[in-house]
């Protein structure tokens, strides 16, 4: 696991967290502006699973389960484009805060990512 890629991936979703937090306490919708933060973010995501899907195919084992690890960098791929994807049904101020609420979700998927490949 790229250590440095984990420690992105997961302060980019802290920041998209933080910038969406900050438009739903101003009562904005999500923006063009956010689903731009939300692509960049959901690209360090695939970069990961892909990353994670290589070690994996290498040989490289993670110490709590091959099983759980595929499902966490799963989860952690579809994260933030679920939480977009409401954030577009819901264009009010709770759109704004789904997508925080996902940024945040995701940052701590990171961290169990970490602890799940034992680095």
């Amino acid at each position: 696991m790229l250590v440095a890629l984990t420690v992105a991936t997961a302060v980019a979703a802290l920041l998209l967290a933080a910038w969406c937090g900050w438009a739903a306490w101003r009562d904005q919708p999500t923006k063009d502006w956010h689903f731009i933060g939300m692509g960049v973010v959901a690209l360090l995501a695939t970069v990961q699973l892909v990353v994670g899907v290589v070690q994996l195919a290498r040989g490289e084992k993670p110490e709590q389960g091959t099983v759980i690890y595929v499902a966490y960098l799963l989860g952690a791929f579809a994260c933030v484009p679920a939480a977009g994807f409401m954030s577009l049904a819901e264009r009010t101020r709770w759109g704004s805060l789904t997508v925080a609420a996902g940024g945040f979700v995701l940052a701590v998927l990171q961290v169990r990512l970490y602890d799940i490949w034992g680095a």
